[in-house]
């Protein structure tokens, strides 16, 4: 108890930092000792690319090189917003193995595990860009506006997914399974992708379809990305994602802290 409390009376910023990123390593070791978890972030978008670019290229926009502009964006972020759910599913599964109980008796910062695995994701999300975006160069996609603004859209698009993770981290608090977050996870991301411009133009769909793909968040980023990594502008639809991510990570951010640390 002498060392707990004195840890605690000596606990400062430096510290805390320090411990998240220990913690950091810790989910990035646990990741290397285990490279099927990336299935997701790696095979799955080549996988897609490929299929999608070849299956669907001539019917949507005759011939895959004219469809890449709009599959590699959308492969791209399809990715990324599926691998936002990674956070909370660790999450529960390290609850529910006991782990969280014995980082409870160490000395560390109470916020240093979720902080440090909300980082290690933020690798995954790095990852996910780099094998999405290589499939997309190797079948001939190259980003208008220069490799500059393309790495801005990139660093937007990961920022982003980043905020949503903390929708996740909050629901891997909350339910029983990480099953749940599994399957909440693919209804949302195949909801949210398929009823977007993220792989056809909104502009062919009926009318009441066509008002939810525009209101649609996952629309307003990949507008953002294309517009960035295309045209190098930073438009509307980019000032209205940054708003929405940040106005996610205001809301979600103190509620799954606030969980944490009364239920972990």
């Amino acid at each position: 108890m002498e060392i707990t409390q004195s840890y605690i009376k000596k606990t400062t910023i430096k510290s805390v930092i320090n411990d998240t990123f220990v913690m950091v390593k810790r989910d990035l070791l646990k990741t290397k000792h285990n490279p099927d978890k990336l299935m997701d972030v790696t095979f799955m978008p080549i996988f897609f690319m490929i299929i999608f670019s070849y299956l669907f290229g001539g019917a949507i926009a005759g011939g895959v090189s004219n469809y890449l502009p709009i599959i590699v964006p959308g492969i791209l972020i399809q990715t990324l917003v599926s691998s936002t759910s990674a956070a909370g599913t660790q999450l529960r599964e390290d609850i529910e193995t006991g782990v969280f109980d014995r980082f409870k008796s160490l000395p560390i910062a109470q916020i240093a595990p979720l902080a440090g695995l909300l980082i290690s994701d933020m690798v995954r999300y790095a990852i996910a860009t780099f094998f999405s975006l290589g499939t997309g160069f190797i079948l001939g996609w190259r980003p208008g506006a220069g490799y500059g603004w393309l790495f801005v859209a990139c660093l937007l698009t990961i920022f982003v997914c980043w905020c949503v993770s903390w929708i996740f981290a909050m629901i891997g608090i909350l339910v029983k399974s990480s099953a749940t977050i599994s399957g909440v996870s693919m209804t949302l991301t195949m909801l949210l992708s398929f009823l977007s411009n993220a792989f056809v133009p909104i502009d062919t769909l009926p009318s009441w379809l066509k008002t939810f793909a525009e209101l649609n968040p996952v629309t307003h980023l990949v507008n953002s990305f294309k517009a960035l990594a295309d045209y190098g502008v930073f438009g509307a639809d980019t000032w209205l994602t940054i708003a929405t991510g940040v106005l996610i990570v205001l809301i979600f951010a103190p509620l799954t802290v606030t969980l944490y640390s009364k239920n972990v």
